[in-house]
C-alpha cells in the first residue's frame, strides 16, 4: 500500500468522528469531489488500512464480560508466531507484544461471563501451545471502550 497522505488522514478523522458521514458531506468539508472521497475510502479499505464498522460500547452492553490477560511464552523467539495464533482466537479483541512483565497482552470479550474467561484460559489458549504462564484481570469498570464484535464472539 502507498503511504497515506494528508487528505487520507483528514478523511479518516472525519469518519472517526462519524462513521456514517456521506462522501458528499466529507467532500464538502474538505473542498474536494465526492468521487475523490469514495475512491480514497475504497483504497483505504482494500489496502487493509481502515474498515468501517458499527462499534458497541462495551460497558453499556451488559451481556459482555471483558478481561485483560498477560501472557508469558516459553520461548521468546516465537513471539510473532504466537501473537498471530492468539489474535485469531474468537474471544480476542486485540493482542500486543509488549515490554515489561509479560510477553503478550490480550483483551478478550465474552458473552458467557466468568465461564467464558475460564474457557479461554483453560481450553482455548492452551491449544496455542508454548505458553509458560498467564495472569488475567477481569475489567470491572472502564470508560470510553468501544468494541467491534467479532463473528463467533464467545
Amino acid at each position: 500500500m502507498k503511504e497515506i497522505d494528508a487528505l487520507d488522514k483528514k478523511i479518516i478523522q472525519l469518519l472517526t468522528e462519524d462513521g456514517r458521514m456521506s462522501a458528499g458531506k466529507i467532500a464538502e468539508q474538505l473542498n474536494i469531489t465526492p468521487p475523490t472521497v469514495r475512491s480514497r475510502i475504497e483504497n483505504l479499505i482494500t489496502s487493509g488500512f481502515m474498515r468501517i464498522a458499527g462499534l458497541v460500547n462495551a460497558f453499556k452492553a451488559e451481556f459482555l464480560t471483558i478481561a485483560i490477560v498477560g501472557i508469558n511464552l516459553e520461548m521468546h523467539q516465537q513471539l510473532d508466531e504466537k501473537i498471530e495464533q492468539i489474535s485469531n482466537l474468537s474471544q480476542v479483541h486485540w493482542a500486543a507484544v509488549v515490554t515489561g512483565k509479560y510477553d503478550i497482552i490480550v483483551e478478550i470479550a465474552t458473552t458467557e461471563g466468568i465461564r467464558g474467561i475460564y474457557r479461554f484460559l483453560i481450553e482455548d489458549l492452551p491449544r496455542v501451545g508454548g505458553i509458560r504462564s498467564t495472569e488475567s484481570f477481569t475489567v470491572m469498570k472502564a470508560r470510553n471502550k468501544w468494541l467491534l464484535l467479532q463473528n463467533g464472539l464467545k
